[in-house]
């Protein structure tokens, strides 16, 4: 498990590298980086506790919300959905 510097560090990162400005948090790049991001650690984390059912709520809620935040992304610009899903290799 990282530490909470480590995940701090990780998202300021992530916040850097997806978002338009410093300090940009709120678009949809930067919250569907940052729940891709959380996605793959739990994923690493079932593979070491499978029968964590209620981690794996949380895991279903947040692949909902990255599924909602990509059709919003998908109709609004065409262009920053494909770069981000390049990006972030979500599709194959």
């Amino acid at each position: 498990m990282a530490s909470h510097t480590e995940t701090k560090a990780k998202k300021a990162e992530i916040i850097k590298k997806y978002g338009s400005t410093t300090g940009d948090t709120g678009s949809p790049e930067v919250q569907i980086a940052l729940l891709t991001d959380r996605i793959n650690e739990l994923n690493q984390h079932f593979a070491k506790f499978a029968k964590d059912h209620h981690s794996r709520r949380g895991l279903l809620k947040m692949v909902g919300q990255r599924r909602r935040l990509l059709n919003y992304l998908k109709t609004s610009d065409t262009k920053r959905y494909a770069k981000l899903i390049d990006s972030l290799e979500l599709r194959k």
